[in-house]
């Protein structure tokens, strides 16, 4: 799937990425003692990877039974019924500006809506490493938009080259020295589109979100909400109401929308908070590992020596456009993961929701 320019790492899949916002619960719980959580990080950090990295393995079975609008709007109200649980367990309350669930509408296309039915239309006619490897790629468009839309993390030469670096890689992906011979050229198409679609939606969260007031939670909430029902409206269109309901594919836009819209986006949260931002987007160089590995054993998808290499170059680059230059001690205290605000929380990528940043500067996650 959460995952900018501006942000980097991303998105995926696939759950929403939402904006930083300070609020009042964040504020009255930085004094608050930080409750230690009943699993170990590595262990939450390890099972985010893997329903991460499955998610496009589970888009493409989906797809065996379903159309693609049908398969994104399952996802969609799974993941929102499992934030919706989360939201009144905790007692969140919904945003009341008119303006702020505007731009949530649109934020909802951006980064759910749209790049989600991409990714599932996209594995109809691709296979789900493919895929997988494609939404990697969206640090890569948020640094090319840092460098032509003039923001203010300006780039640095080592950024500039790890997008130079990803991209070549990209094309090694793709097998440009044989003509892209072989390759559904619109459905890799649709992959890529959907991974900037992440880059673009956090651009835009960032400069029309800040300050609502309102938790990370209940912007999350909202915005998958909204994208369930812009689904509900758009599908009806396209396509007629399944006339039957196979188990596997039904299980798999279930466990696609419970987990890794739903479920992904709480463990992320929690990662954030303990550990930071930093450790915490290191789940982005495992998605597209684990998305490969899943799709060649478990539905046999056949794997050229370009694929994996050109995935290594890929996410190589990734890393270099997510460098920052060293600052002193003085100038950049560490905060405590105890005192992080709740409102500084990325969001889940995004396979559709695919990997998102903390105000700009944190891990996006992939929104497969």
């Amino acid at each position: 799937m959460s995952a900018p320019c501006e942000p980097r790492a991303t998105a995926p899949a696939s759950a929403p990425p939402v904006p930083p916002v300070p609020s009042a619960t964040a504020t009255a719980s930085a004094s608050a003692p930080a409750r230690r959580p009943a699993l170990d990080w590595r262990i939450r950090f390890a099972g985010l990877s893997l329903i991460w990295g499955f998610s496009f393995l589970l888009i493409k079975v989906g797809t065996e039974g379903y159309a693609p609008f049908q398969v994104t709007f399952g996802r969609l109200l799974a993941g929102t019924a499992v934030l919706v649980a989360a939201m009144v367990m905790r007692r969140e309350r919904l945003p009341r500006s008119a303006r702020t669930w505007g731009h949530l509408t649109v934020a909802a296309l951006l980064l759910n809506a749209l790049p989600f039915s991409l990714f599932s239309y996209a594995e109809l006619t691709i296979p789900s490493t493919l895929a997988g490897i494609c939404n990697a790629t969206s640090p890569l468009w948020g640094m090319a938009l840092s460098v032509v839309a003039l923001s203010e993390d300006r780039p640095t030469r080592r950024r500039v080259a790890g997008l130079g670096v990803g991209f070549l890689g990209v094309l090694t992906v793709l097998g440009a020295w044989q003509g892209f011979s072989g390759l559904d050229l619109p459905g890799t198409g649709m992959a890529l589109l959907a991974s900037f679609c992440y880059p673009v939606g956090w651009i835009y969260v960032r400069r029309t979100l800040a300050g609502t007031g309102s938790s990370t939670l209940a912007l999350t909430g909202s915005q998958l909400c909204l994208a369930t029902v812009q689904l509900a409206v758009v599908t009806p269109l396209f396509t007629s109401a399944p006339t039957s309901f196979p188990l596997l594919p039904t299980l798999s836009v279930l466990a696609l929308g419970a987990l890794g819209t739903g479920l992904a986006v709480l463990l992320q949260y929690g990662l954030v908070q303990e550990v930071g931002p930093t450790t915490a987007q290191m789940v982005t160089y495992f998605i597209p590992v684990i998305a490969t590995a899943a799709g060649v054993a478990l539905l046999g998808e056949q794997l050229s020596w370009n694929t994996p290499v050109g995935a290594l170059v890929v996410l190589v680059g990734a890393a270099l456009t997510q460098s920052r230059p060293r600052r002193t001690p003085a100038t950049a205290p560490i905060p405590s993961p105890a005192h992080t605000p709740e409102g500084s929380l990325p969001a889940a990528p995004a396979p559709g929701s695919p990997p998102v940043e903390a105000a700009g500067h944190g891990p996006r996650p992939p929104q497969p």
